[in-house]
This record gives C-alpha cells, sequence and structure tokens, in this order.
C-alpha cells in the first residue's frame, strides 16, 4: 500500500469556499490512483484553510503527472463556487509536487492540473502531457474568442461567448484558466447620479477568472458615488451654459483636492508650466526635438527673438538641439459631435516650444491649424493675455483628445487586451511565458469590457462630453494604430527615436528608464532559464502561435509597423516581453494615475471647445474664453470620470508583487525576489528625489504601479 499525502489550500477569499463535495485523482507514469474524496470532520473547504488528507494506492505511481480535481454535488446544497490556491502532494519517498491552481472552479465538474514546473511544449514529450497542453488550448480558444470592435481597432474579446459557454453547459472545459483576480464575482451596478452606469447583461456572463472581485466592485463603487451625488445635490450635472466666472469651477471638487490639482490651479496659465505638462504631465510622449522647422509652420526669428533674447537666434537654438514641436496632425480630419445639441470644434495645432538657458521647457508659437495662412495666424507669447492664454487652451484640449483616445485607451488598454487575449489562448497554464505575463493581465478584459458599455458605447460618455464624439475616437485610435510602430511601443527606442534623451527634468524618462531596465533584467533571467538557444525560441510553436496572434489581433498584420510576428532568438523574446509588461503596468500608470490631479481644473483640460478657433488676433476676452470652454454639465461629467479611474480600487497588486505562486522552481523565484528588491531601491530613488521638487513625480513609483490595466 502505497499512501500519498494531499494538502489542499482555500483562497482567503470572500465565498471562496465550498460545500461541495471535492475529490483527487493522481495521475503517474505507472498508473493512477483511485478517485479518492477528501472528508474530514467538519467543514473541510473554508475559505483560508489548509487541510491535508491521505490517498491510498496499492502501488507507487512513478512521478505524478496530473492531479484530476472532481467538483460534485453534497447532499442537498446548491452548487457554489470554489476558490483553489494551491495543492501540495507529498508522495510515499518523500517527494514533493506543488500544484497551482489560483482559480475559481464553479457548478460540478473535474479540472487537470499540473505540476508547478514551467515548460515550453519542446520539454514534453509525454503523448498524456502532450494531448493535456492541446485540450486545455482547444477549450480555452472555445471560451475566449476574438471579435473585431470597429474597423482598424485591436481584437478584443467577444463576451457573447460566455452566455453561450454557460448555456451549452461547456465551462468544464474551460476551468482550466487560473483568474485574474482572487474575489467573488459580482453582478450589474448603477452609480446614483453618475452619467454612467455599469449595467448590462454581458457581465453577468462573464467568466468568473477574469471578473472583477467584489473588493474591487465596492471600492469603484465607493469612489463614484460620493462624488456623483454631491455634484447631482448641488444641480452641477444637469446645468447647461457657460461658466459665469473661472473661479466657479474650483468648487466642483472642493472635497477632493490633492497637492498636484491645487498646484495646477494656481499655475495653470503658466508658461513653463504649461511646458512641463509635457514631459511630467499625463501624456508625456508628444515632444520630437526639430533639426528644422517644418514647412507647414512658417516661424521666423523676428517672430520669437523678444523671447530668445540678444544673445542667440531661432536657427542657433535649433542646432543646439534645443526647440521641440508638439504636432496634433491627427485631429485635422476628425470628425466633430454635438454636445447640449450645439456644435463642437477641434483644431489641430503645431505648438514649438523652446529649453531655455534656465532648462524650462516653455512655449514659443502656437499655430491652430496644420495649413498655414492669413486665416490661421501664429500666437506668441508677446500677444495680448487672452489671445495666448486661448490658444493654449486649444492646445491642452488637443492634448485632451490624443491623450485619451490614443496614448491612454489604445495603447494601454486596447493593445494589453489583445496581450492577455493571445496569451489565454495559445499558452497552456505550464508554459514558462504564460506564467510570467498573467499577473500583467489581470482584470484587464473586465475593465475594457466595462469601458466599451459605458464609455465608448452610442451615446455613453465619450457622446456627452467630447467634442469629437464616438465617431471621431473611432478614427483618432484607427488613424493612431495604423501609425502605431514598434519603436512607438519600446519606450527607450521611443525616447531615442524622439531626440528627448538630454532634456533636464524629465522625470517620466528618468523613471521609465529605471523600470524598463528593472523589467528587462528580470525577463532576461526568466527567458534564459527556460530557453538555452535560438533553436528553443524557434521550435517553441506555442510562442510562435502567440506572437503570431498578437501581430494579427493587435497590430492587424501590418508589416510597416514593425512589430516582430514570429521571434528567433532570446534576445527578441526578451524585448518584446519587456515592452509587453511595462505597458501593461508602468505606461498605463503614467498615463492614467494624474488624470485627476492635471484634469480637476478644467481649463487645463478640456474636453470639448464651444467655438472655433480664432482666424485673428486681438478679438480673445474673459467672456469668449469662458464661452469657449466646454458647458457646467459637460464638465462636471468629464471629471466624475478623471476621478473615477484615477483612483485605483482597493484589490491592489502592485508592479512585481506576485502573491500567486506560479513559478514554483527556486531559480524564477530568485528573480522574482532579485525583481522586487531592485523595485525596492528605484522606489527610494524617487522618493528621494521628489523631496526635493516643487512639483514631486510618483506616478512611476513601483508601489503606486499596477502590475495590470485594472481601472
Amino acid at each position: 500500500m502505497a499512501v500519498y499525502r494531499v494538502c489542499v489550500t482555500t483562497g482567503p477569499y470572500l465565498r471562496a469556499g465550498t460545500l461541495d463535495n471535492i475529490s483527487v485523482t493522481l495521475v503517474g507514469t505507472c498508473g493512477e490512483s483511485p478517485k479518492q474524496l477528501l472528508d474530514r470532520l467538519g467543514r473541510d473547504f473554508a475559505p483560508g484553510s489548509v487541510q491535508k488528507y491521505k490517498v491510498r494506492c496499492s502501488a507507487e505511481l512513478g512521478e505524478v503527472l496530473l492531479l484530476r480535481l472532481h467538483k460534485e454535488r453534497y447532499a442537498f446544497f446548491p452548487k457554489d463556487s470554489w476558490y483553489c490556491s494551491c495543492i501540495c502532494v507529498t508522495a510515499p519517498d518523500g517527494t514533493r509536487s506543488h500544484f497551482p491552481c489560483y482559480q475559481w472552479i464553479e457548478g460540478y465538474c473535474t479540472i487537470e492540473l499540473r505540476p508547478g514546473t514551467a515548460k515550453t511544449i519542446c520539454q514534453d514529450s509525454l503523448p498524456l502531457l502532450l494531448d493535456h497542453r492541446k485540450r486545455e488550448l482547444q477549450g480555452r480558444q472555445e471560451c475566449y474568442r476574438w471579435k473585431v470592435y470597429a474597423p482598424g481597432f485591436p481584437g478584443m474579446i467577444d463576451v457573447s461567448s460566455f452566455e453561450e459557454m454557460e448555456t451549452d453547459k461547456k465551462f468544464a472545459l474551460t476551468k482550466m484558466t487560473p483568474r485574474a483576480d482572487p474575489g467573488d464575482s459580482s453582478g450589474n451596478r448603477y452609480l446614483p447620479g453618475f452619467p454612467m452606469k455599469i449595467d448590462f447583461p454581458s457581465l453577468m456572463h462573464m467568466e468568473p477568472n477574469i471578473r472583477y472581485s467584489a473588493t474591487k466592485t465596492a471600492s469603484l463603487l465607493f469612489n463614484a458615488i460620493p462624488a456623483s451625488v454631491g455634484m447631482k445635490l448641488r444641480g452641477l450635472l444637469d446645468r447647461k451654459g457657460s461658466w459665469k466666472k473661472l473661479d466657479d469651477i474650483r468648487n466642483i471638487f472642493w472635497c477632493h483636492k490633492t497637492v498636484i490639482s491645487e498646484y495646477v490651479m494656481e499655475h495653470w496659465c503658466e508658461d513653463p508650466f504649461f511646458g512641463y505638462q509635457y514631459l511630467n504631465g499625463v501624456n508625456p510622449v508628444m515632444l520630437h526635438c526639430l533639426s528644422s522647422l517644418p514647412n507647414k509652420l512658417p516661424i521666423t526669428n523676428d517672430m520669437v527673438a523678444p523671447l530668445l533674447g540678444p544673445d542667440t537666434c531661432l536657427q542657433t537654438e535649433l542646432e543646439r538641439g534645443n526647440i521641440f514641436l508638439a504636432d496634433y496632425w491627427i485631429l485635422a480630419e476628425a470628425p466633430v459631435h454635438c454636445l447640449n445639441g450645439r456644435p463642437q470644434y477641434v483644431a489641430a495645432p503645431l505648438c514649438l516650444l523652446w529649453l531655455n538657458p534656465q532648462g524650462a521647457l516653455v512655449p514659443l508659437a502656437i499655430q491652430l491649424s496644420q495649413t498655414p495662412g492669413p486665416e490661421s495666424p501664429i500666437f506668441l507669447p508677446t500677444d495680448s493675455y487672452w489671445d495666448w492664454l486661448l490658444a493654449k487652451t486649444w492646445v491642452r484640449n488637443s492634448e485632451f483628445l490624443v491623450h485619451e483616445n490614443n496614448t491612454h485607451f489604445l495603447c494601454t488598454h486596447l493593445l494589453c487586451e489583445a496581450f492577455a487575449m493571445a496569451t489565454l489562448r495559445q499558452l497552456p497554464l505550464c508554459h514558462p511565458i504564460y506564467k510570467l505575463l498573467l499577473p500583467h493581465t489581470r482584470y484587464t478584459l473586465q475593465v475594457n469590457t466595462i469601458a466599451r458599455a459605458t464609455l465608448l458605447n452610442p451615446e455613453g460618455l465619450v457622446d456627452k462630453v467630447t467634442s469629437v464624439g464616438r465617431q471621431g475616437l473611432l478614427y483618432l485610435m484607427s488613424t493612431a494604430l495604423a501609425h502605431f510602430t514598434y519603436t512607438d511601443f519600446c519606450l527607450p527606442d521611443s525616447l531615442r527615436a524622439r531626440g528627448v534623451l538630454a532634456i533636464p527634468n524629465y522625470h517620466y524618462r528618468d523613471d521609465g528608464l529605471r523600470i524598463w531596465a528593472a523589467i528587462e533584467s528580470f525577463v532576461s533571467e526568466i527567458v534564459g532559464y527556460y530557453y538555452l538557444s535560438d533553436a528553443s525560441v524557434q521550435q517553441d510553436s506555442e510562442l510562435q502561435a502567440w506572437v503570431g496572434e498578437i501581430f494579427a489581433w493587435a497590430f492587424l498584420g501590418r508589416e510597416s509597423s514593425g512589430f516582430p510576428r514570429r521571434l528567433c532568438t532570446p534576445g527578441e523574446l526578451v524585448k518584446f516581453l519587456t515592452a509587453i509588461i511595462f505597458n501593461c503596468s508602468a505606461q498605463h500608470a503614467a498615463v492614467n494615475s494624474g488624470q485627476h490631479d492635471f484634469g480637476a481644473w478644467m481649463p487645463n483640460t478640456p474636453s470639448s471647445m464651444r467655438q472655433p478657433p480664432p482666424q485673428t488676433k486681438g478679438t480673445a476676452t474673459l467672456k469668449s474664453y469662458l464661452d469657449t470652454l466646454p458647458e457646467v454639465n459637460v464638465t462636471c461629467n468629464n471629471l466624475l470620470l478623471f476621478w473615477l479611474v484615477s483612483q485605483e480600487p482597493k484589490d491592489q497588486r502592485p508592479l512585481g508583487t506576485y502573491p500567486d505562486e506560479h513559478f514554483t522552481e527556486e531559480a524564477p523565484q530568485r528573480s522574482i525576489a532579485a525583481f522586487q528588491n531592485r523595485l525596492a531601491q528605484i522606489s527610494r530613488e524617487i522618493r528621494e528625489r521628489n523631496q526635493g521638487l516643487e512639483l514631486p513625480y510618483a506616478y512611476l513609483d513601483p508601489p503606486l504601479i499596477e502590475n495590470s490595466v485594472s481601472i
């Protein structure tokens, strides 16, 4: 008689336990055990419990290859969900095998788990295990299906597939996907007074392992309801018309002020702060260094000489690399929209900036269209106060549109959803790249499904607060993706290509490069442990299917993008994985977390403009300025969204935090520890630097970066 000891850990989360019968079958190289009911006196699988059992076999099974976990009805109790964290099996000779699970198991079904040792398909030779990989991926591909949201968009998850799977009672095949969140499922939610509602049937049918936890859902509601109710009670959400005076805008978020939002309110109209936001605001990716002026921006030295001073000239500053351009060309053909029954307007500015001898980046000139001419004057700091402020505000409106649609939603949310989908569909649980990427996909499918149903849908929030509306959003994102390149995607390459490596006080760049290096070092160790040669990468058919699916569905098979459709060396794999993890975590934090800080003072980031761009100088006044800014209700609806998305709900996992131990070998665990130590050192350096800054930059402080796009 051979006795195997089985230790089962249930997750410590709300409603993670089960009253159902749980049985196991051990499958080894020399046979399999009888199906053994796991039953002790009292309740066995309570939340947070660790229970030990014995499985008796007539003979030893050899190496344990699979563990079958059976969940079956107990007496008259209704079926429930169970969150199984992991199972440890100790053989008669003392050999221990860890079986990571970390997933919700719903209803009555049987799932199969493999030991935690990561293996590529090239490292599996037994037909049993090869067949297991194949069946697992078939089940996942049936569950997670691609869908086209709009022409020119990255592929998205088809949530209707979950309804079909539930109807067909086929979830047993799909329970082999570790849940990306540890909490239980939740239903529809309305936000009283809020301009959007989380209320749509598709969420009720989403696979439980990608749904928001109860903790995160409750936290999201808690963040949204007080602010929205406060605005509703004061009548701001329903008030149309212009703001009477600028100071009235200060009172929108009287109880939700931050150090940075207060700083913005005091300094928003100053030229140095206008330039600062290109470096450390929410869209720090727009600047390109110029060696010569483009023909579409006919600026002369005489125009800017008063600002440059007597000791230099425009040509000299161009040669020194001190002149930069922010070009909003993508807005030139953007559709426009109506808000409150009134047409809105969009500009496509060219903003020229100068890095002055004091190390400050300041605006030199602004042209509000891509076509120079008498009806497109070049605005200068020497113009009247309201002319210059209005021109800068038009640029800030363009910043809002490009940032929200492209830098934020397209380049982090939508692309990261495509990465998550390809990972779920093409890599089995035992694959090392699956184990590496899974924490960086947590909640992404859920949050994007919510966004599509509340923000991007017809008559959704985008249609209620932006000058381009949903049709403009579709145009901007599809156009941006058609021009997006692998260079843009990889931070070091992007900074080099834009010529911004030497600008002082560029904290996004400095912090981002340090985090990129830490991720790259970590990924390099993981890849080096599992891929020992070029051939090991080239022959991994699952890996190649994964990168091929990303190329096809995220980047639409566009060769000119420079994104790989096949990986040939470990170095190529390291770079690709580093870029994916960075963009799913740090880049999203950089472009998302400061939205309330920089947008709470609406004139700094207006979501729409109600008058056309000025075609002459000398006409702007305070009244015309207020009549150009968004109306009261549009402002408040937009600021509520800024507040909500800037508050990361509870149930967070900061960058490098991996409580689910998918890697069980010592080598990757050592690499994880080293990665965490390096991030901790980066955090100490950032906090020390911030103590000496008038305006601290903390968006890329590692403890404040979420592992994944989850809000």
